[in-house]
């Protein structure tokens, strides 16, 4: 995947985020996550009182929620019209939970930005990362978000690397693109929409859309297969 197909308007169709403005004052999705929890404050405030319950200090959940008592949550937090919440998921801060999206047992997110009918059902752990609208991580499956040396996350684009200057970055997962279980998004993952990640497979780097992910050096092309 080269430098120009990583652009929000390339992975995300943001009609479906209620973040939509936050990725029009950006160009890429890695400069979008140290802005999440200022953003979620400011819009937060804006957020109609008839359609949303203000909880805490900047928590906003929709009337349409059912939260179960043993789900736990941090600050900075909003959560969209019809997103499920599910028993024991932890949602620890400064997240958006898109419409419809759904946030399953024990599943971890953090500084996370989960468009429209996200699916995170099953012992997750999303961090500092952005799933697009309609993608969906198997159980199991992982956005971890720090190095093991603790350096800087870059991004390895096919046409040279892009200096984040993020010491904690996850994984950018576009539009309508399936993570097999157990799978793990290394940092600085970026992964074009319809893509498909094998199961158990460990992602570094870059996917371009319409791919299927098998392993590292082993990548098809969706159009390819169905030919």
């Amino acid at each position: 995947m080269k430098k120009e197909d990583m652009t929000n308007q390339d992975l995300f169709d943001t009609t479906h985020t209620i973040a939509k403005l936050l990725f029009e004052q950006t160009t890429y999705p890695w400069e979008i996550i140290p802005k999440i929890s200022e953003f979620i404050v400011s819009l937060g405030e804006r957020l109609p009182k008839d359609e949303y319950v203000h909880v805490g200090k900047a928590v906003w959940i929709h009337k349409s929620i059912n939260l179960p008592p043993t789900a736990c949550m941090g600050e900075h937090v909003i959560i969209c019209k019809g997103a499920q919440i599910r028993h024991c998921a932890f949602i620890r801060g400064n997240a958006i939970i898109g419409e419809g999206a759904v946030i399953g047992n024990s599943s971890e997110i953090k500084n996370s930005i989960l468009f429209d009918g996200v699916q995170v059902p099953h012992y997750n752990y999303v961090g500092d990362s952005i799933l697009g609208y309609k993608s969906h991580m198997g159980a199991s499956s992982l956005a971890s978000n720090v190095k093991s040396d603790k350096s800087l996350v870059t991004v390895h684009a096919e046409d040279g690397d892009i200096e984040t200057g993020l010491k904690k970055f996850g994984a950018i997962i576009g539009d309508f693109t399936e993570v097999g279980c157990g799978a793990v998004l290394n940092p600085g993952t970026v992964i074009g929409p319809k893509s498909n990640i094998y199961p158990l497979s460990c992602v570094r780097g870059c996917v371009d859309a319409n791919s299927i992910y098998k392993n590292q050096g082993e990548i098809v092309e969706k159009k390819m297969i169905e030919e």
